[in-house]
């Protein structure tokens, strides 16, 4: 572990793209295979690989914990470095180092002891069962190398990785197409086992694995129907653009997930949705939007906010939120309902829009008017600007935010924000504010003032109130 903590700093010290390429190419040439899938994992600043919906579970007061006991120091002693660093992973090198913790370099933890910590510490039940086991790896951790740990753990590398640039390393390392080590890197959603197989030179067997979710292809803004008829005519398709919750389905027997668009499972929050989709026959992923609905129509996001974060909503929040599934793309497609997963699922993403909503349409998908839980998505054809200004005040009134125009030729294109998919919204009408707070940015936002805290004058007082809080 500490080859690779030393490796971190040594990307994080350079800012040109290649010189981290191929440092980390170098490392991961060197690694055996069964440290690479680990090294590559934790690459990407994950205890866990992206689409393993396991977390540690490790809150301040368990770092804090195992941290106080290894380096006999306080909460507030490890509260100042923080402050001092804005960086846990900094703030925790800082006290051991000045405890003068140096253990034998013959006890530092490897790469495979370390991944085997991190299970135990997501199985562990309870805080200090997880702070017991985070304190014996440190213990046996020099500061350097306890720093990488807790970079991990935290989730929070910010050593220049922008996405994409370990699978560009993997390709290097092993001498292999870079378009070929995306897309089998898309279909595993794991990038241990990408490494594995460019390493064997077995990209070609990656397969789409359903219930690792795919990352959700965005669409770019565009300022007005005009731009938007420049980049995509001469004919676009129209969708209404949802004020919900994006979803991807997976389906295979009586198996069904829902996954959001950071990639967690949120199934248990809409068991609604997860029921009405058991007795389908088919196997797949679609992808589409939850949205709170009742008699007829789609209520304010802030009621779908009632059912967020409820790990199994009461009877009462269903009824009192009823919530249906919209379709508008299907990602993935097997054969028949295959519930001992013996069906080789086909993946659509390189098929055009076109022909993934032409197998869309045909998929068995009970509608809300025959007391289903899905309908699809509303979808026109424009020609023209005047036709999408018709068909934005139509979504509009429909309650919803604006337009999604695509281009029925367009390709999926996970995590990307393409030029295939636009997104046409009006500008909010805009309020003269007073910043009265912030906050220093901590994580990602070191170094900036964040979580501004904005207020208007009371016309009547004469004082300021507080309105609301953004980033």
């Amino acid at each position: 572990m500490r080859r690779w903590s030393d490796l971190a700093e040594r990307v994080a010290a350079t800012t040109r793209t290649s010189e981290k390429t191929a440092l980390l190419a170098d490392y991961l040439r060197s690694l055996t295979p069964d440290e690479l899938p680990i090294a590559a994992v934790f690459l990407t600043g994950r205890p866990f690989p992206e689409a393993d919906q396991r977390t540690a579970g490790l809150g301040w007061s368990a770092i804090t914990t195992a941290i106080g006991a290894v380096a006999s120091v306080t909460r507030e002693d490890l509260g100042a470095a923080y402050d001092r660093h804005s960086d846990l992973s900094k703030a925790v090198e800082d006290v051991l180092a000045g405890a003068g913790h140096a253990p034998s370099a013959e006890t530092s933890p490897t790469l495979l002891e370390v991944a085997a910590t991190f299970a135990a510490v997501e199985a562990a039940s309870g805080p200090a069962a997880k702070a017991a086991l985070l304190r014996d790896l440190l213990a046996r951790s020099d500061p350097a190398t306890a720093k990488g740990i807790v970079k991990v753990l935290g989730r929070e590398l910010r050593i220049g990785l922008r996405e994409g640039l370990v699978e560009a390393a993997i390709a290097k390392a092993f001498d292999r197409s870079l378009d070929a080590v995306k897309w089998a890197g898309m279909l595993t959603g794991d990038v241990g086992r990408l490494a594995q197989l460019a390493r064997d030179d077995r990209l070609g067997e990656a397969e789409l694995a359903l219930f690792h979710p795919i990352k959700f292809m965005l669409a770019s803004p565009a300022e007005d129907a005009t731009e938007i008829m420049t980049r995509l005519g001469p004919e676009v398709w129209v969708e209404d653009k949802y004020d919900g919750i994006r979803a991807q389905l997976h389906k295979r027997g009586s198996d069904v997930r829902l996954y959001s668009r950071d990639l967690n499972d949120v199934s248990t929050q809409f068991p609604d949705i997860v029921e009405a989709a058991r007795p389908l026959a088919w196997t797949g992923v679609v992808d589409g939007e939850i949205l709170a609905w009742k008699d007829g129509l789609v209520l304010p996001f802030q009621s779908l906010q009632a059912r967020l974060g409820r790990k199994s909503p009461s009877a009462a929040i269903q009824a009192e939120v009823p919530v249906i599934y919209v379709a508008f793309d299907l990602l993935a497609l097997g054969a028949g309902d295959d519930p001992d997963g013996d069906t080789t699922v086909e993946p659509l993403l390189r098929e055009p829009l076109r022909e993934r909503r032409r197998r869309l349409d045909a998929l068995d998908l009970p509608a809300i008017e025959d007391g289903g839980r899905f309908t699809r998505s509303h979808l026109a054809a424009a020609a023209d600007e005047a036709a999408l200004e018709t068909a934005f005040a139509d979504s509009r009134a429909r309650r919803n935010e604006g337009l999604m125009v695509k281009d029925p030729t367009s390709i999926y294109s996970p995590g990307r924000r393409g030029l295939g998919w636009l997104k046409m919204k009006k500008a909010l009408a805009t309020i003269d504010c007073v910043v009265v707070g912030v906050e220093v940015g901590h994580g990602k936002r070191h170094g900036v003032l964040s979580d501004y805290t904005f207020a208007v004058r009371d016309t009547t007082t004469g004082k300021l109130v507080n309105i609301g809080k953004a980033y």
